[in-house]
């Protein structure tokens, strides 16, 4: 029996066929040039491991000399934007538990006068802790930048205070996770990226699954209207994400202890919200695409920005403006601070409505998406 010699002709055609193939599945072309360009662009332009111009807040007890000259040197460093000073504790911790500041300095009375006698003042400075990662450098380099500031002022018969101890006592409070750990900010997100992976990619494949085997003709035939197909395959998936959660909040207290100081039925009320927009993304995403494939490199074009751009991974106050704008649009990015402020800061309500409303706009907006695109034919 004689065996065929390789021809290389027949290796050109079969090579051309597959680029003629990849030219008509358009979705999956888009992929491969659209990826490679978005990781380019998020991590070369948008992340950022060490965070700037964090918002701060400053509780002014003392207008005096040394107080403004504290005031202004934050101003004027790299690491803190002052957003407002503001009269009273109860708004320094408001807007610490709604997330909207990173650092709240305290500047006490009598802070110029005892500065002046040499008495050391305390200078509290309290941080948002839940992301370690968004404080740390900020504070390494509080100490330079008040010591420095001083130095300025303590000339002529106040410079014995300068070869001297620091003339301020700089306290630092780390509030909602006073010790760093890294799990209390870990895990809580965890639970937001699971959800997204799990929710999008199920559901993504559901309507998908039956086209490819045919059983989409049945839905075709029946005269169940859009929105009765789109949430009776919402549901069951809604019982599996609600299960999930039940196991990844059970490990966070057994393994790794994280607390949970909130409300636990408000827990779940985020939740709820939280996968019901991802589950009606991932329909969308089932009803756009045409096969299975499609479907999961869709998935997989919004998870990743998702990962990037909410605070996971990387601190999202980091990030330029441009991408905080993007990642405010995404779920994730509003979950992490519903799920932390909760589980961390015992968050009620009033303080959690700006990270709801977000996520109901967007689930309905996925919602009116799908039923847009929704096929009731074949064609």
């Amino acid at each position: 029996m004689s065996v065929q010699a390789p021809s290389l002709s027949r290796w050109i055609g079969i090579m051309l066929k597959e680029f003629i193939q990849l030219k008509r599945d358009r979705l999956t072309f888009g992929m491969i040039i659209g990826i490679p360009i978005l990781q380019l662009i998020l991590f070369g332009y948008a992340i950022n491991s060490d965070p700037r111009q964090l918002p701060t807040v400053v509780l002014m007890a003392d207008h005096d000399r040394y107080g403004r000259t504290i005031l202004w040197a934050l101003r004027n460093s790299s690491y803190f934007a002052i957003d407002r000073v503001v009269q009273t504790k109860e708004e320094v911790n408001a807007l610490l538990a709604e997330g909207r500041v990173q650092f709240a300095v305290t500047v006490p009375e009598n802070f110029s006068r005892k500065v002046a006698r040499g008495e050391r003042p305390p200078l509290l400075v309290e941080a948002d802790a839940t992301d370690p990662s968004a404080t740390g450098n900020a504070l390494a380099a509080l100490g330079n930048i008040a010591r420095n500031a001083l130095a300025r002022d303590l000339q002529g018969p106040l410079g014995v205070l300068n070869p001297g101890p620091d003339p301020v006592e700089l306290r630092v409070h780390r509030r909602y996770n006073p010790e760093n750990v890294t799990q209390y900010n870990i895990v809580p997100g965890l639970l937001g990226v699971i959800l997204t992976m799990t929710m999008i990619l199920m559901t993504g494949l559901a309507m998908t699954r039956e086209r490819e085997r045919g059983t989409f003709e049945n839905l075709l035939a029946t005269p169940a209207l859009p929105i009765e197909v789109m949430t009776g395959k919402i549901v069951p998936y809604i019982l599996i994400g609600l299960i999930q959660v039940a196991i990844i909040l059970g490990a966070s207290q057994l393994l790794f202890e994280v607390p949970l100081l909130g409300s636990i039925p408000l827990l779940y009320f985020c939740v709820f919200l939280f996968i019901a927009a991802n589950l009606a993304l991932g329909i969308t995403f089932s009803s756009i695409a045409r096969n299975q494939l499609q479907a999961m490199q869709m998935t997989f074009f919004f998870f990743l920005p998702s990962m990037l751009l909410s605070g996971f991974m990387f601190p999202f106050r980091g990030m330029p403006e441009w991408a905080q704008w993007l990642g405010s649009v995404l779920p994730l990015t509003h979950f992490l601070q519903l799920v932390r402020g909760i589980m961390l800061k015992g968050n009620e309500l009033p303080y959690l409505w700006p990270h709801i409303w977000p996520i109901i706009a967007f689930m309905l907006g996925a919602i009116g998406l799908g039923l847009l695109v929704y096929r009731r034919t074949l064609d």
